[in-house]
This record gives C-alpha cells, structure tokens and sequence, in this order.
C-alpha cells in the first residue's frame, strides 16, 4: 500500500510539474517576440515546437499548450517555410513546390492542435463545424478567441497555398465561422490580428454582399487604428491583397513604404514580427515590375 501511495503521489508530482512547465510555455514567447536577430530565432522555434509536442504527450488537454502548438506551428510555417517557398519558385520550381507542401502540412498540424483545443469542452465540436459551421462555432465564448484566430488562421493559410486540393479548398466555410465568431466576440483581439486575417480572406469570402475590395479597407482602418499603426501586418496584406488585385502599383509601393518606415524599436514585443513583415515588403518592393503591368 505505502509503495502504491508513493508511486502516485509520484505521478502526481510529476503531472504537475509538466503542467507547470506548460503554462510557461503556453504563456511565454516575450523573449522570441522582441528578439532582434530573425535567423536565431529561425533555429531555436523547431526545438520549443517540439518540447511543446512533448508535453501535450504527457497532458494531451492542456489548453494552454494546445493554444501555444497552434500559435507556434502556424507563425514558423508562415515565416521560415512558406516565404522560403515562395523565393524559391523562380529559382527552383521543384523545390519550391516540395517546401511548400511542408508548409501545408505544417499548417493543417496547426489547425489540428487548435481544434483539439476547441473541442475540450465540447467533445462534438469538430464533427458538428463538418455538418454546421455557424452553429458549431457560435457556441465557442470570449475565452476561445485565441484559438478561433489561430485555427482559422492555421487552416485558411492550408487552403490558400493549396488551390489545387479541392477537398482542402471545401473547408473554406468552416474557415469562416471560426474567424467570423472571432470577430464577433472580440474584434480588438492581438492589436487586430482578426482584421488584419480579414484584409486578405474577404476576397475569398463566398456569397460576400459586397465589394470584397472595400471591405478589405475597412478591416484595413481597423487593423491600423487597434495597434496605432505600428505593426507591419495590415500594410503588407492590403499590398498584397488588394494593390496588387486592382493593379494599384503607387498603392503598392506606398503601403511597403509605409511598413518600413516603422521603428521596430518603439514596441519590443512586436520587434520580430515587424522584422519578417518587412523583410517582406523589401522582396515584394524588388518584384514590383513582375507583379504590375504598364
């Protein structure tokens, strides 16, 4: 009996330990956000990625690391993986087309850990977003937020490199109902991360009643006014979804400008992003000709 005791006091302990370490990492990335240095983040993200796996193996329902796995998975997809991607295309198309389906199953790994996480309190939820995507996510509350943006943002990133997969592009409504609910319940989320999402996906959106143009530059001023424009985000996506869709080159040209002209020092823990956003507008700006015709 006393071994017994021992053994499961020692489980307990050790279970606590685990969730302990999961909090700090579910509640941490100060230190990789403000980081100055792009490529040494590059290098460390796939090892707290994978001590992230680790501990969900241990405590497969921890909210927290769920959310960090989701969040983690879809930001080093889209800023080490897809970019790379897309670089290489004209250098080597082969290549180019095998990082990319990486980057895809990077993302979907994403959605999958953000879906658990929406599902923990509700054990049909995945099956019921398949049949109802509105209904599904309308029971999810102000506390999913973060993993409605992330799994949204997770699978609609799948499915925009992903043209080719139909089966993939069929997810888009579910898509939709995730960051819809979002908004809804907290427009203001991640300095308008949910309205900078939104810039791009309205002119995808299905059965949109509008001009998917003007409703990108609504969620556009939004992005801008919830972060006070310093974040490099909402000026490169507007770029790049919709400059460059109603052929505006000086529109183009002046969004990036206008990226890079924020001081990524004025707000440390927004450094990093803003350093890969505009090491984006610089590759954007250097194939202008390519992407506008006279």
């Amino acid at each position: 009996m006393s071994l017994l005791l021992a053994l499961c006091a020692s489980c307990s302990v050790e279970q606590y330990a685990i969730n302990r370490l999961g909090d700090a990492l579910a509640g941490g990335g100060t230190s990789f956000a403000s980081d100055d240095d792009v490529e040494l983040i590059r290098d460390a993200v796939p090892f707290s990625l994978k001590m992230i796996e680790s501990l969900l193996a241990q405590s497969p329902r921890h909210e927290g690391l769920l959310l960090a796995a989701t969040r983690g998975f879809t930001q080093y997809s889209y800023a080490f993986i897809q970019q790379d991607a897309e670089r290489m295309e004209d250098v080597d198309l082969e290549r180019s087309l095998a990082i990319r389906a990486r980057a895809r199953k990077l993302y979907l790994r994403a959605r999958d850990y953000g879906l658990r996480g929406l599902a923990l309190e509700r054990p049909y939820f995945v099956a019921e977003l398949r049949a109802n995507p509105v209904r599904a996510a309308a029971t999810a509350e102000v506390r999913d937020v973060p993993l409605l943006y992330w799994t949204a943002s997770a699978w609609g990133a799948a499915i925009a490199i992903s043209k080719d997969n139909p089966d993939l592009v069929a997810d888009q409504p579910q898509v939709e109902a995730l960051i819809d609910r979002a908004l809804e319940l907290d427009e203001g989320y991640g300095n308008g991360s949910i309205h900078s999402f939104l810039i791009a996906y309205e002119g995808s959106r299905r059965n949109a009643p509008t001009d998917p143009g003007a409703r990108s530059r609504q969620h556009f001023e939004r992005a801008l006014a919830e972060s006070d424009g310093g974040l490099a985000a909402p000026y490169v996506t507007l770029a790049e979804s919709v400059s460059i869709q109603s052929q505006n080159r000086s529109e183009f040209v002046s969004l990036l400008e206008r990226s890079l002209a924020i001081d990524v020092n004025a707000r440390p823990e927004w450094r990093l992003e803003n350093l890969i956003l505009q090491e984006r507008a610089r590759w954007l700006l250097g194939r202008v000709d390519e992407l506008f015709l006279e």
